[in-house]
């Protein structure tokens, strides 16, 4: 049964007569007539039982006229999308972020992007630096919100979003100073608890190096790979961590925030959007110009 046949049954059905149905869709009631007679036919059973007073549907008929809307409906919208894709007006757009893009430009840019382009559905992915990055040369997301320096095997954009200071993050139960802030020695006597290696090793060994540049030793002694496993490791006492700044967002038992008195040399938090380039406009390249407005 195809689409044409689907709108004639269900026109008939709405109307109750074939005179009306065929104006409704614009045919000659011979014509209207001759596909119902040719789709009864094929089927083996009557849908309509004729009189003077129009067209009454047989039991058969009402046993599939619900399923023949909804098979139109899956139909038309099908369509409608795949216009709307065509046009550039709707897909799918999947995004790769790291904790810290929640606090500040993710949801600002979602916003406008739901506003802009209501039809793109989107994905949103929660993963590590190096997740991001094998995703994205994989294809298995569209764009990536990241702490550069990053490098990517394949040909991206990059586009800068801003930086933060680090900040402390220890237990809630050891005692501060008047001002609340700590020391670099305070931290490296209680040892770090920080991201592995390979998920951003060049910011690890920077921060690592100022650390020791200011004279004080100092060690990674637990790894975790996400911001709230490093919160939970810092209450549960097993060291300190040093985190951009708005992590003060996310309210963890246990865990306090300071500010470190003499961290100028620390080197900030940056967060960059990183998307493949493409050889023509694609919603990757939409949002990140609704990330850099």
């Amino acid at each position: 049964m195809d689409t044409r046949q689907m709108r004639c049954v269900i026109a008939i059905a709405d109307s109750g007569s074939l005179t009306r149905a065929a104006e409704q869709l614009g045919l000659a009631q011979p014509a209207l007539t001759q596909t119902i007679n040719r789709l009864e036919a094929e089927l083996g059973v009557k849908l309509f039982v004729r009189s003077r007073r129009g067209a009454e549907m047989t039991d058969a008929g009402l046993a599939i006229v619900d399923d023949l809307r909804a098979s139109l409906a899956h139909g038309d919208a099908a369509a409608d999308r795949a216009r709307a894709m065509g046009a550039g007006r709707a897909g799918r757009l999947t995004i790769g972020f790291v904790t810290h893009a929640v606090y500040a430009v993710l949801p600002l840019a979602l916003r406008r992007l739901h506003a802009e382009h209501p039809q793109v559905d989107v994905v949103l992915r929660e993963m590590s630096n190096a997740e991001q990055v094998e995703a994205l040369e994989g294809g298995r997301i569209d764009i990536a919100l990241l702490h550069p320096p990053v490098s990517v095997n394949a040909r991206v954009h990059e586009l800068r979003l801003g930086e933060e200071p680090m900040i402390a993050a220890l237990p809630s139960s050891h005692p501060r100073a008047a001002d609340g802030q700590v020391s670099l020695a305070e931290v490296a006597q209680h040892g770090l608890i920080w991201f592995p290696e390979r998920q951003m090793p060049a910011l690890r060994n920077r921060m690592l190096g100022a650390i020791r540049s200011a004279g004080h030793e100092v060690q990674v002694i637990q790894e975790a790979n996400r911001t709230l496993t490093v919160l939970a490791c810092v209450a549960a006492g097993l060291g300190w961590s040093l985190l951009p700044r708005s992590v003060r967002a996310l309210r963890h038992e246990g865990v306090s925030y300071a500010e470190v008195s003499d961290g100028a040399g620390l080197p900030p938090f940056e967060l960059a959007a990183m998307w493949l380039a493409r050889s023509r406009p694609t919603f990757a390249d939409a949002f990140a110009a609704l990330l850099k407005a």
